[in-house]
C-alpha cells in the first residue's frame, strides 16, 4: 500500500469516527436516539463523544499530511 492510499484511508476512518463521536454526544444531550438507550442523558457519553471526535480530528489531520506529503 502506498502512502497516498494510506492517507485516504486515514481520512475516511477519521470521518467515520468523528461522525460516531458527534452522534454519541448528541445522544448524551438528549438530541437524538431513543430514551431507552444507555447513552441517553448520560454525561459520561458527552465526554466520550468529545474525546472520540478530538481523536478523529487528529486522524484526519494525519491522513491529510500523509496524503499531501507524497503528491
Amino acid at each position: 500500500m502506498d502512502r497516498k492510499n494510506l492517507g485516504k484511508i486515514l481520512i475516511i476512518i477519521g470521518i467515520l469516527a468523528g461522525t460516531a463521536g458527534l452522534v454519541f454526544t448528541a445522544q448524551s444531550k438528549s438530541i437524538v436516539g431513543p430514551e431507552s438507550s444507555f447513552m441517553y442523558e448520560n454525561p459520561q457519553w458527552t465526554i466520550n463523544g468529545y474525546v472520540i471526535f478530538g481523536v478523529s480530528l487528529a486522524i484526519i489531520f494525519s491522513g491529510v499530511v500523509i496524503w499531501i506529503s507524497k503528491r
